[in-house]
């Protein structure tokens, strides 16, 4: 996920005219005037003001850990609070982060040591590593199996880490470049956007095999991928032509492609209003209404690096960690129009 700005792109196809972002808000399509996310604060955070990369909330305790990649911290951030709780030295070049309250741990990519840090929620300390792994980056967690699985988006691999021990146990070859790995809790499978071959491939975590190839046709390079669990469905984005993919779950087919900003990165979806929010390198936040088996442009905007975003089941708020407002870091969270 660590990509370089502004690289030059192709323009593809027709280009869907959204509003950008306006005093603090996304705005929907033009002549409405009708908010689609405004500002609720915004909180200062630790640190230079450099590059944050992947979110992971933990609804259950209310909070929502942050890697800080350039400055080589994790932030712990209470939601119920809305303070920092603590920063957390020592993660080299973090990338991916995922909190798996079941179990007690955080896992954190720490690609600069080319290795995976597990730390105690409870007391914050990085209790082991796991490695080498060449460029780890996305995370996912597979309760049954125990294991963790990691996007090696250099080494071409998903890497597989035992919870039970810490301990690196094998390598899975994927054929092309790691985009993120998220686990399906619908099918039990793990699946993973492969850059280069542009597919979703599906991995049996106790076996640790592949099992499925898909093809994403009108994707380009897949990297960031979301869940849409109770409908079966996968959100797929395309680095490479500012796209995303629908993708059905149950017949593994790509039912539609949208165009996004320039080089989609992180998304996130609210089940409970069933809002998509796709968040580019460019800074462009795409927001999408699900329904009928199809998405729906609600609008864009634009906020300085704003290609990682977290969002809240429970309260619908969306987060925003920018590296640079004024000189200074900040999570800037939003909310939904008519939403108290």
């Amino acid at each position: 996920m660590n990509k370089p700005i502004g690289t030059t792109k192709w323009i593809h196809g027709i280009v869907t005219v959204l509003l950008l972002l306006s005093a603090g808000a996304a705005h929907s399509q033009p002549g409405a005037g009708k908010p689609v996310l405004s500002v609720v604060t915004d909180i200062p955070l630790p640190g230079p003001a450099v590059r944050f990369d992947y979110q992971s909330l933990d609804v259950e305790h209310g909070r929502l850990y942050i890697s800080h990649m350039n400055a080589n911290q994790l932030v712990v951030f209470d939601t119920r609070k809305r303070k920092v709780v603590a920063n957390l030295d020592g993660f080299s070049r973090v990338h991916g982060v995922i909190a798996v309250p079941e179990i007690g741990r955080v896992y954190a990519s720490v690609t600069g040591n080319h290795e995976v840090a597990v730390v105690d929620m409870a007391t914050l300390k990085t209790i082991a590593t796991a490695g080498p792994i060449n460029y780890p980056d996305g995370l996912a967690y597979a309760p049954a199996a125990k294991r963790v699985f990691v996007s090696d988006e250099h080494g071409g691999v998903d890497a597989v880490i035992d919870a039970t021990t810490n301990k690196l146990i094998a390598n899975i070859p994927l054929g092309g470049g790691a985009g993120n790995t998220v686990y399906d809790a619908g099918s039990g499978h793990i699946l993973v956007a492969v850059h280069g071959v542009n597919e979703l491939i599906s991995i049996d975590p106790a076996a640790m095999k592949i099992i499925g190839r898909y093809r994403l046709p009108g994707i380009q390079n897949p990297h960031g991928i979301a869940l849409d669990e109770a409908n079966r469905l996968a959100f797929i984005a395309g680095e490479e032509n500012h796209s995303l993919g629908v993708f059905d779950l149950r017949t593994m087919k790509l039912l539609s492609v949208h165009p996004v900003g320039d080089d989609p990165d992180v998304l996130a979806f609210d089940p409970g209003l069933k809002r998509l929010y796709v968040s580019a390198e460019s800074g462009t936040v795409t927001i999408f209404q699900y329904g009928h088996r199809k998405l729906t442009p609600l609008g864009s905007l634009n906020m300085p690096h704003a290609h990682t975003v977290a969002v809240d089941p429970e309260t619908h708020l969306v987060y925003f960690p920018l590296q640079d407002i004024n000189g200074h870091p900040v999570l800037r969270i939003m909310r939904p129009a008519g939403q108290k």
